[in-house]
């Protein structure tokens, strides 16, 4: 595969509504594209990471610099294969894990589209459709935490996440089950809790949740061995797993009952079918988790969740969820059911709208192959 230019954009998106979690509020994302021109073709790749260093050490301007001054040049003068070949051209480049996804998702999604087959059949999806959760923030009220899982049980989605944090847990909890029982039910904590927190996390077992996802330190497997093994509810980790190496610490640890992976924060394709497969394998279910992505990095997710082991309802929400006008067509929807039909389609499955990404663009800059030493 002959790059010719590598397109990196910075644009600028306001959330419908704020989304609030334990690391602050969101009304306005900066969203990194990646646009790789190749061999008449064009691939899209979308860089999760966030505006502040907060969920993980990337931000999107350390992502900007290390795809524009190393990882950017380096793929534009290694003609790569295929995707999996990504990883190996990226080594010598430490972290920068969110950065490099986002090169090599663009690379399997031309890939997808040389070979004339779908994105998901190129991953070894089987799903023809996905089954939709939704995540929702901490909300200003306990009146507004109700309306909006009422609105999003009505629209249908399998599976209710409440982002918690200390003093926005338990309370929350009593109020939604009273109203709801019998509802899919799991809570995000990212990582708000500390481990003399043990005897309230387990009071959540009253709940039946789903999952209490990555309670404690976000590096962390063995506290959350120690946690594990006084809860009944499974342990979800997230921020923790970063590869299909700790992927298998961490089940060995039984750290963990259920994976998240984040197609991002493990640094790509390569590495997300690594991980799931290694779950798959050790019988430990996973999901696909959404990082407020636009309609690029929703259609990868979309993708990635059509494979085998992805047996839990994901982030992977309608587009009117976050956007007032999303950046492909046509955009994200989820049927009544819950549902997401996979495209089958070259490539993603759903055009970029160009126009509409250049007017939103604050950001630009090209990038050319280069001789690498």
């Amino acid at each position: 595969m002959r790059i010719d230019a590598i397109f990196l954009r910075e644009l600028r998106l306001p959330l419908v509504h704020p989304f609030q979690t334990s690391f602050g509020t969101t009304t306005e994302r900066r969203i990194l594209l990646v646009e790789l021109r190749a061999e008449g073709l064009t691939g899209w790749g979308e860089c999760v990471a966030g505006e502040h260093p907060f969920y993980s050490e990337e931000s999107i301007d350390t992502a900007w610099l290390a795809i524009q001054s190393e990882l950017g040049p380096t793929l534009a003068a290694a003609e790569p294969e295929h995707g999996g070949k990504c990883p190996g051209i990226f080594r010598q480049v430490r972290g920068n894990r969110m950065a490099k996804a986002a090169l090599e998702n663009a690379v399997w999604d031309l890939e997808a589209q040389m070979r004339g087959i779908p994105l998901a059949s190129l991953l070894g999806g089987t799903r023809e459709k996905i089954d939709c959760g939704v995540s929702i923030g901490i909300q200003a009220s306990m009146e507004q935490q109700m309306a909006a899982v009422e609105k999003e049980l009505a629209a249908g989605y399998q599976r209710i996440k409440l982002k918690c944090k200390p003093g926005w847990d338990v309370k929350m909890l009593e109020a939604v089950r009273s109203r709801w029982p019998d509802i899919e039910l799991s809570v995000d904590a990212n990582s708000a809790y500390r481990l003399n927190d043990s005897d309230h996390i387990v009071s959540f077992d009253h709940f039946d949740l789903m999952m209490i996802e990555q309670p404690l330190w976000a590096d962390d497997f063995y506290f959350h061995s120690m946690l594990q093994k006084r809860l009944n509810t499974p342990i979800c980790l997230d921020e923790s797993i970063r590869n299909r190496r700790d992927a298998l610490a961490a089940i060995e640890m039984e750290s963990c009952r259920i994976i998240n992976i984040k197609v991002g924060r493990v640094g790509g394709f390569s590495e997300a079918i690594a991980v799931h497969n290694a779950a798959q394998e050790r019988g430990i279910p996973v999901w696909c988790g959404g990082m407020l992505e636009t309609g690029i990095g929703r259609s990868h997710n979309i993708a990635l969740s059509s494979l085998e082991n992805f047996s839990l309802p994901g982030d992977v929400s309608a587009s009117k969820r976050y956007w007032k006008e999303d950046i492909i067509e046509p955009e994200v929807t989820v049927s009544e059911l819950g549902q997401i039909a996979v495209p089958e389609t070259p490539g993603r499955g759903f055009e970029v709208r160009t126009d509409l990404v250049e007017k939103l663009t604050v950001r630009k800059d090209e990038i050319r192959a280069m001789a690498v030493a």
